[in-house]
């Protein structure tokens, strides 16, 4: 089993983030740079975690083996002995051999950063570039990120000017290295505290408010309210864009030099104006630059810019809605089904998308009704006490871990009981609970987080190319100070715990933190304590109040904002309901038109067709036959000639007699 476990876990994760990336991205529309550089970044932040359990208890095992052979002992195989104390120390099932897990934790962490610092950042301004060359892109995104690449270079040069003032440090590139380390990981640990403090009290909250159906579908109304604005928004905007490119389509005629640019924007429209736009061109005209005035490439690159954020915006509510929408009526039913005696769960519209049969062979109307009902919301109830027990236990030690005597992080005190007996399973799978419970703390927050629409993480393939980039800059950041965190609780960290031991892999790779004391000994001990404040004013939802203070509609339930756009919202699903119903009413009635009138309909058709074929055989047989068969006499071919020539020639109306028959007419003739 040695090095299965790692090898095992490393294609777990990428499956994981290769589905999370599918979930959020869109793989036929995005372009393959950006979905390779977002699955790499999260990739590597996730597998950072999922690793770092099988690091401790391999360090474990490896502290047990100095211990051994600075002592006399006797050599048994898989393990060793101790002849005083006849201690064993067994090998872990997941033990990774020596000089792996140093190359592997170098090779993430130094890809993580350059991700995170450099090339994402670059990717960022040139996928939200508006130019139409791949060098007119890369121009932009290195004006663009001039700023940002300088600012970080300032930081690191105080850090470096502070390191070769002080006369107690002799700069080397180890130290060079550490300080680049610590720089990084400070900004990381001062917004991960920040998300940390909100995922503590929020993920508990929020599970606790799901057993709530009053609550949900509260929510949801006000959800729609909102979404609705914003829906009328992006339409507006949209339209307004079209109306530019249009102008700017009938001006720019089809030989002038920037007609290409013109419909490399016309590309990125929706279908329907793009038909619009083709119906109204005229070009047959020439352009004329001394008559007419024609926009600069840049203003068409700024042009280019807008139309893809606000047709990207425009698919991304309208997609919203309908999921919002399905949400709603589900939550509906489940109101009404939780009376219902037959306690089989009937829904109000069929599903639009096709069903599993396996789904539907177990997950019966009964199934159904007994999960919605009656089993779901306590055993939400019951995950919402235990993750508030997980929070006191992490609010706890994060304000008690800088104590080592006595041992007052609960996290510490676990992972040192079963190190007393060697419990490797239990000491990773304490390692891994604590670790993911934080990582999902923090994560969950990037995902819910929303700036305006500068940033914002949609699902259901609705998440645009500069979000995406974004999300994988915070991971890359936010991860590192996470695994030291965590390796704080633990005391797994030297630096911590104050003892001289053997490091895990991943703090060897992080160097000593020592070259920094005022970081070492004070914000990396200290700033964590502030996931108290942010967990009070969390709770008592201070954020949510002032945004609500400055015009930004957020749920309250104590809100008079929040009702009027409760009762919006409830008004908007009911008119969509009624909608919908009328138009399942319509094809229901279609339906039963076609297999009331349908058989009756195909016979008389077919009785058609056959009528025709039978026609068309008739003349075809007629056209084969021999002319011998008609041969007529001379006075039948006479009176047929003169039919045809009576027909040719024009009635005389001022004759005294018009008779009915033109061959007693010419009689005479």
């Amino acid at each position: 089993m040695s090095g299965a476990a790692l090898g095992l876990e490393i294609v777990f994760v990428f499956f994981l983030a290769l589905f999370l990336l599918h979930r959020y991205g869109d793989f036929k529309k995005q372009h393959r740079l950006v979905i390779i550089a977002t699955l790499l970044a999260w990739y590597l932040c996730f597998l950072i975690v999922f690793i770092l359990p099988l690091d401790v208890s391999t360090t474990i095992y490896n502290r047990c083996k100095l211990a051994v052979n600075s002592s006399p002992a006797e050599s048994n195989g898989s393990y060793v002995t101790l002849a005083p104390s006849k201690q064993k120390c067994f090998k872990p099932w997941s033990y990774i051999p020596d000089g792996i897990m140093p190359i592997f934790w170098r090779v993430v962490y130094w890809t993580s950063q350059f991700l995170t610092w450099i090339l994402l950042p670059f990717m960022q301004s040139y996928a939200r570039s508006g130019g139409f060359s791949i060098t007119g892109k890369i121009k932009t995104a290195l004006i663009e990120n001039a700023i940002y690449y300088g600012t970080y270079l300032l930081i690191f040069g105080a850090f470096l000017i502070y390191v070769a003032v002080n006369p107690n440090f002799n700069l080397q590139w180890n130290q060079l290295q550490t300080i680049g380390i610590a720089a990084a990981n400070t900004w990381g640990l001062f917004l991960l505290v920040l998300l940390l403090g909100y995922g503590l009290v929020e993920i508990p909250r929020s599970h606790w408010n799901g057993a709530k159906r009053g609550y949900l579908l509260m929510k949801t109304y006000f959800k729609a309210a909102k979404l609705m604005t914003e829906k009328a928004d992006a339409e507006e905007n949209l339209e307004d864009i079209m109306e530019e490119v249009r102008k700017v389509s009938e001006s720019i005629k089809y030989n002038h030099p920037l007609r290409k640019c013109v419909d490399t924007i016309l590309k990125k429209c929706p279908t329907e104006y793009q038909e619009r736009m083709g119906r109204n061109m005229d070009d047959y005209e020439d352009f004329d630059e001394r008559q007419n005035t024609y926009p600069s490439e840049k203003s068409l690159a700024k042009l280019h810019k807008q139309v893809i954020y606000s047709v990207q915006r425009h698919r991304r509510t309208q997609v919203q809605w309908q999921i919002l929408l399905e949400q709603a009526f589900y939550l509906e039913d489940v109101a009404k089904n939780e009376s219902s005696a037959t306690r089989q769960f009937v829904h109000t519209f069929h599903s639009q998308e096709p069903e599993n049969k396996i789904i539907q062979y177990f997950y019966t109307p009964t199934v159904e009704w007994y999960w919605e009902c009656l089993l779901r919301p306590w055993f939400y109830r019951v995950l919402a006490v235990v993750l508030a027990m997980f929070s006191v236990i992490v609010v706890w030690s994060e304000c008690t871990f800088f104590s080592t005597k006595p041992v007052l992080s609960l996290f510490a005190v676990f992972i040192q009981l079963a190190e007393k007996t060697y419990n490797y399973i239990y000491i990773e799978m304490a390692c891994f609970l604590t670790i993911f419970f934080l990582s999902i703390c923090v994560y969950s927050t990037v995902f819910r987080i929303r700036v305006f629409n500068y940033y914002y993480l949609a699902s259901h393939h609705q998440t645009d190319a500069y979000s995406l980039l974004f999300s994988g800059m915070l991971f890359c950041r936010l991860t590192p100070p996470l695994c030291l965190n965590f390796l704080g609780l633990t005391h797994m960290d030297a630096t911590i715990s104050h003892k001289n031991t053997q490091p895990t892999a991943y703090t060897s790779i992080m160097g000593s933190m020592r070259v920094l004391s005022f970081i070492a000994d004070g914000f990396y001990i200290y700033y964590p304590m502030l996931v108290v404040i942010l967990c009070i004013a969390t709770y008592f939802s201070l954020g949510t109040r002032c945004l609500n203070l400055l015009g930004f509609q957020q749920f309250m339930g104590d809100s008079e904002m929040t009702s009027d756009l409760i009762d919006e919202g409830k008004e908007l699903i009911r008119r969509e309901k009624r909608k919908r119903q009328r138009q399942e009413e319509g094809e229901n009635r279609r339906r039963e038109w076609k297999e009331r009138y349908g058989n009756r309909d195909d016979s008389t058709r077919s009785r058609a067709v056959h009528t025709d074929q039978k026609e068309s055989s008739f003349s075809e047989t007629n056209a084969n036959r021999p002319l011998s068969k008609y041969t007529r006499s001379n006075g039948r071919t006479e009176r047929d000639r003169i039919e045809l020539l009576q027909d040719a020639e024009p009635l005389d109306f001022n004759a005294d007699s018009v008779s009915d028959d033109p061959l007693e007419s010419d009689s005479g003739r």
